[in-house]
């Protein structure tokens, strides 16, 4: 008897929030929030941060992979410094940034909506 190889989880990804030494808020998604943090502090991150030094991690927020973090990050960065900042302070949710999708609420519905055309 043969054994499927075991399924990895691939490892989640993280959008995160930087202040910087000119009171700015950068945002960008990572793996390890730390490392990237770092990469940023040594000059060797965006071309942002080169010029205005990162001073420390505002805030972090686990997604469950790239496609869904690099989303987080298109909605975030159209954000205002100030509204970065009260999502950071946790007075905004990241749920309340992102654009709303709305789901059939019956199986019925979904099918409906997706029933193809009949052919004559």
């Amino acid at each position: 008897m043969t054994r499927s190889p075991a399924k990895t989880r691939a490892a989640p990804w993280f959008l995160y929030l930087l202040e910087c030494a000119d009171g700015s808020v950068y945002t960008g998604i990572a793996t390890d929030v730390a490392a990237r943090f770092a990469q940023h502090a040594s000059g060797t991150g965006a071309r942002y941060t080169r010029s205005r030094k990162p001073v420390r991690v505002l805030a972090s927020f686990e997604l469950a992979g790239r496609a869904e973090a690099s989303s987080a990050e298109y909605w975030v960065k159209r954000l205002t410094p100030r509204e970065k900042r009260a999502l950071a302070a946790g007075e905004r949710t990241l749920e309340s940034v992102l654009p709303v999708v709305e789901l059939a609420d019956t199986k019925a519905e979904a099918d409906e909506a997706f029933t193809p055309a009949s052919t004559p």
